[in-house]
């Protein structure tokens, strides 16, 4: 399930939606249709993450800090209250957020962040919250999960939210960067370098692979992985497909299987910042999994959908990721587990791509990464 996934094209959620006042759109190019790029709202700072209510507008989230209700026509409100405090410093703050599966009966809300621990130092934590009905506060506020142990870094916290059919939550996670700590990613008793997967209220789902070893922390559902920050269900497959970023090189495709080692830090297709190997200076290694793609140079990937939508017949199966470093938005052709092309949109825009989700009306949604931060409308046809 896909984040806020709850309706799909027609009616009057569409109609609001295409009606949708844009402060500025143009006509793009591409290896298949012509689409239109509409801005729907700008001002927002560096924003993370997006959701979608069933009504078509948005909760936005800002790494400084603040969640905001947007609307079809770009209306952002103040920021929601209630959340906890985030630690905002580098790469940290208000990461990720997405709906409960039965929001319409219940409105949870569930956000990833940066949270602060003794001695300066931190960890991603995951809390939940219940919307009001007039979207300007959370109620019931808990954290359901805090990364272990907490460390002196404010870098790699992951972090992407995804619930499965079952109504699991996946929660991706960083290594947190220094050298000091990131082998962790390989030892099963630390959450560095992992993706966890929850039950909604955090306790610990009885299949998961290492539910009832001594030696392993019950909620790691796979390890081995660097700073994951895109992430998505294969709707054909079921399974979690993930996009972790590399060093310098080695941007990486995985589906994230239960048990499975992806081997960092001791493989990776990319080196140091330094130019010094990784690990064993190898790509690849017994036991270890490697990946079905990978980018060198990096394209830094955050955000990813698989495109489901009537509006792009043409991509309909197709992932769509955002590229930090390669200032676009990467569509990849798929063959089953095989990626068979690549192409990239918007990069004569040259903008940070930081969050991508499809919306109830079929059209493609974008964050941009920067301190006048924009909502992106991607539809079909040319702009008006």
């Amino acid at each position: 399930m896909t984040k806020g996934m709850f309706l799909r094209t027609g009616g009057v959620l569409a109609a609001t939606l295409l009606a949708s006042t844009a402060l500025a759109q143009e006509t793009i190019s591409t290896q298949g249709p012509d689409i239109a790029v509409e801005t729907v709202t700008e001002g927002l700072s560096h924003p993370w993450g997006l959701a979608f209510l069933p009504d078509g507008s948005m909760l936005v989230t800002e790494r400084y800090g603040n969640l905001r209700h947007v609307t079809p026509a770009g209306d952002v409100s103040e920021p929601i209250s209630g959340l906890p405090e985030v630690d905002n410093r580098s790469q940290g703050g208000l990461l990720d957020v997405t709906l409960d599966p039965d929001f319409e009966e219940n409105r949870l809300v569930y956000w990833s962040y940066a949270e602060l621990g003794e001695g300066g130092t931190t960890s991603t934590a995951v809390a939940r919250g219940k919307l009001s009905d007039d979207r300007t506060k959370m109620q019931d506020v808990e954290v359901i999960f805090s990364q272990e142990p907490k460390v002196a870094s404010s870098a790699h916290y992951g972090s992407r939210l995804v619930f499965d059919r079952e109504g699991h939550l996946f929660v991706t996670l960083g290594e947190r960067f220094s050298e000091a700590f990131r082998g962790q990613a390989q030892e099963l008793d630390s959450d560095l370098g992992k993706i966890v997967r929850l039950n909604p209220d955090g306790s610990i789902p009885n299949d998961n692979p290492y539910v009832g070893r001594d030696d392993a922390r019950p909620e790691i559902w796979s390890y081995g992985h660097r700073n994951v920050q895109a992430a998505a269900i294969n709707p054909g497959t079921g399974e979690l497909w993930e996009i972790e970023h590399g060093p310098k090189g080695g941007d990486e495709l995985n589906i994230a299987r239960p048990g499975e080692n992806y081997g960092w830090p001791i493989i990776s297709y990319g080196v140091n910042y330094n130019g010094t190997p990784v690990g064993s200076g190898k790509a690849q290694a017994e036991g270890m999994a490697g990946p079905l793609y990978q980018w060198t140079p990096v394209i830094a990937p955050s955000g990813m959908v698989f495109y489901e939508g009537d509006m792009f017949p043409e991509w309909q199966g197709d992932i769509f990721v955002g590229g930090l470093a390669s200032q676009a938005l990467v569509r990849l052709d798929l063959d089953g587990e095989k990626v068979t092309h690549e192409e990239r949109l918007l990069h004569e825009r040259a903008k940070r791509i930081r969050d991508v989700v499809e919306g109830p009306d079929g059209a493609l949604y974008l964050l941009t990464d920067e301190a006048n931060g924009a909502i992106w409308r991607l539809h079909a046809g040319k702009a008006s």
